[in-house]
């Protein structure tokens, strides 16, 4: 769905003509909504400066591009998981039958932002929950609403905040997000990294993923970074 999408007149006009008017800002508040903080928080383990979050909400290239804006994000690569390292190609997990899910390996300083504070960005930001196997034009499993947590804490954390959301019904539907252990996560191919930063006038960027990143910067400033910190300056080869 996102190669024909890329490849249509009307993604084109519908790309400039969101450039050229201006509009970034009222489209973007048309699903952004800032949640409560998560009640329950996972605490820094003692002398940690860094731990890893996997997150998964439809393509990859706007997660990664929300996450890059993060402060207290140290990297953020875009990847599968869910599925085997045999099928954790894009051309093979666009079937949709790989188990593979689009993925995002975070990697944080936990004592300059927490992973509550990292799920409360993803469920307020970066996707839409409440949307089964489907996140905007993109629709199949590999697009699915996903947390593959590391450790036992983590899942506590997720578990208490989906259930915290799901009773304040903020929501217009269910919670539907795939909660799930990390068996691995793979890179996604080079030329996927640093997508979103590299071509901000690329339509589909411009349309569903600018969006993201101007929601994060309005609702929540305060860990709002103006600059993507990028894979290749985090020193991450693929």
């Amino acid at each position: 769905m996102k190669k024909i999408l890329l490849t249509t007149v009307a993604a084109l006009l519908a790309g400039w003509t969101y450039l050229s008017n201006g509009i970034g800002a009222s489209l973007a508040n048309e699903k952004a909504v800032l949640l409560p903080a998560p009640a329950l928080d996972a605490p820094a383990a003692a002398g940690s400066v860094k731990e890893t979050a996997v997150f998964a909400g439809g393509c990859f290239w706007g997660v990664q591009a929300v996450f890059q804006h993060t402060q207290g994000v140290l990297n953020a690569v875009s990847g599968y998981s869910g599925g085997d390292k045999s099928t954790a190609t894009y051309s093979q997990i666009g079937s949709g039958r790989t188990g593979h899910a689009e993925a995002v390996e975070i990697t944080y300083d936990p004592t300059k932002i927490s992973y509550g504070k990292l799920l409360q960005i993803y469920f307020s930001v970066a996707h839409d929950p409440t949307t089964l196997n489907r996140q905007g034009p993109d629709t199949g499993t590999q697009y699915r609403s996903a947390i593959f947590y590391t450790n036992a804490g983590q899942k506590k954390v997720v578990e208490s905040y989906v259930a915290q959301l799901d009773a304040a019904k903020i929501f217009g539907g269910r919670i539907v997000t795939q909660v799930a252990p990390l068996t691995a996560f793979y890179a996604a191919e080079t030329y996927h990294q640093d997508y979103a930063a590299l071509n901000p006038r690329q339509p589909y960027i411009a349309r569903f993923d600018l969006p993201k990143i101007a929601n994060l910067k309005v609702l929540m400033p305060e860990v709002y970074r103006d600059k993507p910190l990028l894979v290749s300056q985090a020193g991450t080869k693929n």
